[in-house]
């Protein structure tokens, strides 16, 4: 199983930008100028590696309470995303292993509750991780996505 860390350096932080590039700009066609976005200031990035090489990415960001409608009286909300597997680490149980470290570290920070934009396909794999699907499809960079959420311990 790769080894996830939360980025401490400069160059671990750029793993994980490289890593959402070849993902979803190459081979998802998300223009480039789409991909990165002012929340990557804000993010706290997690970059997994197996045999020190980069093949999963993800980020966690602590968003104003009532964020995307979640009730403001569960206080600020965690934010996952850019949650990015390469395709060699698929199916090895990576995508997992990203959520559950995200969801530890929003834990350690306090937060309640855990909020993230999905794309359509992937939602299935989301349930099973404890979320659920939130109001209507949106269009996101040319990709159908939705908002699902979980209460965290």
């Amino acid at each position: 199983m790769p080894v996830i860390r939360l980025a401490a350096e400069p160059a671990e932080t750029e793993d994980a930008l490289t890593v959402r590039y070849d993902v979803f700009v190459t081979e998802q066609g998300v223009p480039a100028e789409l991909e990165r976005d002012v929340r990557d200031e804000l993010a706290e990035h997690f970059v997994a590696y197996a045999d020190a090489h980069p093949v999963g990415a993800g980020r966690l960001v602590v968003e104003a309470p009532g964020f995307e409608g979640i009730d403001p009286g569960l206080g600020p909300v965690a934010h996952l995303g850019r949650l990015a597997v390469r395709p060699e680490a698929r199916g090895s149980g990576l995508g997992v292993a990203m959520v559950r470290a995200i969801e530890a570290r929003a834990v350690e920070r306090g937060l309640r509750v855990l909020a993230l934009s999905s794309q359509t396909y992937a939602i299935p794999f989301y349930e099973r991780l404890g979320y659920a699907a939130e109001g209507p499809e949106f269009d996101d960079a040319g990709i159908a996505h939705r908002w699902m959420s979980r209460s965290l311990p």
